[in-house]
């Protein structure tokens, strides 16, 4: 996983549900990425610290 990458999140964490999306903005050190979640429609839920355990690749970025 790196930053850019679209991510579902596997179990719930701060609130969040599970199976809900997100970009990861910040790699820390492997372990753990912050990461801004959304709602079906596209708002932001909230920008939070997530352990890599809990995140699944959804869409890696590659540059073009």
């Amino acid at each position: 996983m790196k930053e850019l990458d679209t991510v579902k999140l596997l179990k719930e964490h701060e609130g969040i549900k599970a199976g809900t999306i997100g970009v990861i903005v910040c790699e820390y050190d492997g372990t753990a990425f912050e990461v801004e979640f959304f709602d079906l429609e596209g708002n932001t839920i909230d920008v939070v610290t997530t352990p890599s355990k809990l995140l699944e690749v959804e869409k890696s970025y590659t540059e073009d």
